[in-house]
């Protein structure tokens, strides 16, 4: 396949997958070859309709190593490969604003849609998604579920000696800030010109929803403040829970621990993880029926679990905070 087919195949990638319009595919052919620094294009050239995007992308990044444009290895590729995809992916006003028109049909179409321009965009290698090792194992609490992620690319000896010798950036201050949507990267920080999010209130704070480019479970997601503050469990963290649960049903969401010693979490960004999905503790059942003074419209109960675990049941969401709250604070002391 020649770099004009390859240009012109994934540019009708994008049409075919409504992340460009068709208006746009002369433009989009134009950005693509100023991205290849390429002075010629055969307007004739055949398109691979068919073709995967991966494959697309390989014939670019092959040409670009041959040509001066990118280093051949993995850190390098990904760096051009999305600066490529930058081109194909929606302005964020655009995802934003087509976000919230699905979300007056409602929540699913929404997730759905945005889901479908995170996947279609390269932001998640679903390619790469393929060669993670999951499968369900039975034991005494249930089914569980055990991942081994292997879509996170290890770094290269060559772009780990490159990222020692950078001048240190702050820019953005980590993986999670807004400040990441359209970032080119560096060796020691991804690209992010096909990462998008959406704002959201919860509370009275500004938050925004995004999805983990490394999928554990269906519709990964991340739900993070829109400030660089410090993640932190607290009672108003459980209301901030019930407020995504609420714009988004389908969905469950939670924390990881906010120790440093447990969840291998990046505790420097206050954020939530969630998505479309049940896991094997959700499912679990109750142990032990436990009861706690004054909260009479809470059912409580010790779950069969390997770990301690308490379920909390009620339809009135501020008495779950509040005995949320007083667990939290006695399990602390």
């Amino acid at each position: 396949m020649t770099e004009s087919s390859a240009i012109k195949s994934l540019v009708r990638y994008a049409i075919r997958e409504h992340l460009i319009s068709p208006l746009d595919e002369k433009w989009a052919i134009n950005r693509l070859l100023e991205r290849m620094k390429m002075d010629s294009f055969d307007m004739d050239a055949e398109v691979f309709e068919s073709e995967s995007l991966e494959n697309l992308l390989k014939v670019l990044l092959d040409y670009a190593c041959e040509n001066g444009l990118c280093e051949d290895s993995v850190v390098y590729r990904d760096l051009f490969d999305t600066k490529i995809m930058g081109v194909l992916t929606p302005r964020p006003s655009r995802v934003i604003e087509n976000f919230f028109e699905f979300y007056k049909s409602s929540p699913q179409e929404a997730t759905k849609y945005f889901y479908h321009v995170a996947r279609r965009s390269n932001y998640i290698r679903e390619y790469r998604i393929r060669n993670d090792v999951k499968w369900v194992t039975s034991t005494e609490y249930g089914d569980i579920d055990i991942t081994i992620n292997l879509s996170k690319p290890e770094k290269d000896p060559k772009a780990i000696a490159a990222a020692l010798k950078m001048k240190q950036s702050s820019y953005p201050l980590c993986m999670l800030c807004p400040e990441n949507e359209g970032y080119a990267g560096r060796v020691n920080h991804p690209a992010r010109q096909n990462h998008r999010v959406i704002p959201m209130i919860l509370g009275s704070e500004n938050w925004c929803l995004q999805y983990s480019p490394y999928v554990y479970y269906n519709e990964h997601c991340i739900v993070f403040n829109e400030k660089h503050v410090p993640m932190k469990i607290t009672k108003e963290g459980f209301k901030r829970l019930f407020s995504f649960v609420e714009k988004f049903p389908h969905y469950f969401v939670g924390s990881n621990a906010d120790l440093p010693i447990v969840g291998g979490s990046v505790l420097t960004h206050d954020h939530y993880q969630g998505g479309n999905y049940t896991f094997a503790m959700a499912k679990a059942p109750i142990e032990t029926l436990v009861s706690f003074d004054g909260f009479d419209d809470v059912t409580a109960g010790i779950v069969c679990w390997p770990m301690s675990v308490i379920r909390l049941v009620g339809e009135n969401t501020a008495s779950i905070c509040d005995l949320a709250g007083k667990i939290l604070d006695k399990w602390r002391s």
